[in-house]
């Protein structure tokens, strides 16, 4: 099925063979489609997933992002006005509807960004992060316990 994650992977594959203009021309492709902005020269993990089809989402063009990443819909992972960098994710993040993450911060491996959370400073691994600006309101957590994940079937994994 055709969705932003499966062109944005053709794109970066094309970039990475140094094929010229066609990319930059999948970029303004997912835009039109999926209204996006998911650019090709982002770096986007195994597994990752965007909430309704990537609805609003806009990642910086040179943002990492980890394996098993969850973002929902309206998300914003970029730059700031006040210091140069984008942001790193770690691995089985999961990123709530709305968030923006802003600045060089690096959120840690398995951590929750809750829903209309302004993320500008780290957040560690293994912790909720939610407010504005977002701060740590629990630590110590295991995803799979916390969040209600459900299998590709329909059927939950917890």
């Amino acid at each position: 099925m055709l969705n932003p994650l499966w062109l944005h992977r053709i794109a970066h594959g094309l970039h990475n063979s140094h094929v010229p203009v066609v990319p930059q021309m999948m970029d303004y492709l997912i835009r039109l489609l999926f209204a996006c902005w998911l650019p090709h020269t982002a770096r986007i993990g195994r597994r990752a997933v965007l909430g309704y089809g990537g609805l609003g989402v806009v990642i910086h063009g040179e943002a990492q992002i980890g394996d098993d990443v969850h973002i929902d819909q309206c998300v914003t992972i970029g730059g700031n006005a006040t210091k140069h960098g984008v942001p790193t994710i770690g691995n089985g993040v999961y990123i709530g509807a709305g968030a923006k993450i802003l600045g060089p911060v690096v959120i840690g491996s398995n951590a929750v960004i809750g829903a209309n959370a302004v993320v500008v400073t780290d957040i560690p691994a293994h912790c909720v992060a939610a407010g504005v600006p977002a701060r740590v309101i629990r630590s110590g957590i295991e995803p799979t316990t916390f969040l209600y994940h459900l299998s590709p079937t329909g059927k939950n994994l917890n």
